[in-house]
């Protein structure tokens, strides 16, 4: 089960690179914006608890898709792109086991405990 569920990531991840195929950005951008998200693990200097809600909000996949319907519904380009990636980090985490995160420790993820 667990590769089905990793090859599903990797779809999703896949599909993240064709929405933002349709957006009017140079292809170097995907890639130098892809772990941005990680920026909110800094969140954690303020404790667990307010680390991973600020993690899990930054790395939730309805948050990305209703950042990026929202672009396209707004005509706002910037929040498509924030929303494709968003989407396109979120997807990759999972493929690599990284799962959003529980509120007594970093390493403690839906998916399992890392490391």
């Amino acid at each position: 089960m667990s590769i089905l569920l990793k090859l599903e990531e990797l779809g999703v991840f896949l599909f993240s690179i064709f929405l933002f195929s349709s957006l009017p950005y140079l292809w170097w951008l995907f890639p130098v914006l892809l772990f941005a998200p990680d920026v909110s693990m800094v969140g954690y200097v303020a404790g667990p608890a307010v680390g991973a809600l600020i993690y899990n909000l930054i790395h939730h996949r309805a948050v990305a898709l209703t950042l990026y319907v929202s672009g396209v519904l707004l005509h706002l380009p910037l929040l498509c792109l924030g929303g494709v990636i968003m989407l396109a980090h979120a997807s990759l985490d999972r493929v690599l086991g990284y799962g959003l995160k529980y509120s007594d420790a970093f390493a403690h993820t839906h998916l399992g405990t890392i490391g």
